[in-house]
């Protein structure tokens, strides 16, 4: 997601896991698929209609949706993307039909499964978000079961459930090692908990062997810092400030550094 997100007061996902992992695969159906003329422009009109709701041109963008379930209703492609504007308008009545009319069009889709999951946590049903996670994760036909499972995993860390949370982060690297994102919520959670030596086990293991990250630079040099290993912490540092200068967890490491308290 492209912004934080509040949920219900029993299930507030922390701003940094809303940006960061809960990851949305809204995307419109590709008109070679249509050669019918009205769901080509119901196709465009979606495409329309996401750019906008990305732009945050909510009446724009409902302008075209509109169109595009006038055009062609029986599209799950279109459904979602009415289902995601209602939510940004704060309509969850709506958002949640108009989800539950994407999965009846198309029930195996994984894409609309995962939007709906990430609906769900947003909105405080985590029992419901992760089970539609974990069904996306293993549908044969969705290409990026890591996404899901760490989605799952950002869930259940809003609900404080930690140790599910880390099962399914654990399953997102198993399936795709090299995922930084699955990386990073791991190790921040088992800093979090206090698990220190954990924690800078699995970022070390992850920097020395593929891209390293920002937010894994970045939380390597808390760690470090925690563990009172000045050396490592420098050096986790240096690199950030050497290979990400302009981001913005550079800068919350210089704003660490003047306030180290």
């Amino acid at each position: 997601m492209s912004n934080p997100v509040n949920t219900s007061s029993h299930h507030r996902l922390p701003p940094r896991l809303a940006a960061g992992a809960l990851t949305l695969l809204l995307t419109a159906c590709a008109t070679a698929q249509h050669p019918n003329k009205t769901r080509d422009a119901a196709a465009y009109n979606v495409q329309l209609g996401i750019a906008y709701m990305n732009q945050g041109e909510l009446a724009r963008a409902k302008d075209k949706l509109d169109r595009a379930v006038t055009q062609d209703p029986e599209n799950a492609d279109v459904r979602s993307a009415r289902a995601m504007l209602f939510q940004r308008m704060g309509d969850t009545a709506k958002a949640d039909a108009e989800f539950r009319a994407a999965l009846r069009l198309a029930p195996q889709d994984p894409k609309v499964v995962n939007n709906y999951a990430v609906y769900l946590c947003q909105n405080g049903r985590t029992d419901e978000g992760v089970k539609r996670f974990l069904e996306a994760a293993r549908n044969p036909l969705y290409l990026t079961p890591e996404v899901a499972y760490t989605n799952a995993g950002v869930c259940l860390r809003a609900a404080k459930r930690d140790e599910e949370a880390r099962t399914d982060f654990t399953r997102a690297l198993q399936v795709r090692p090299s995922f930084a994102e699955a990386a990073f919520q791991l190790a921040d959670l088992e800093f979090r908990r206090g698990e220190l030596t954990s924690a800078h086990t699995l970022i070390d293991a992850f920097n020395g062997t593929y891209s390293a990250t920002p937010d894994l630079l970045l939380l390597g040099v808390r760690v470090a810092r925690a563990q009172g290993d000045r050396a490592a912490a420098q050096r986790y540092a240096r690199r950030l400030q050497l290979d990400f200068p302009d981001t913005d967890q550079a800068r919350a490491l210089a704003a660490l550094d003047h306030n180290p308290g």
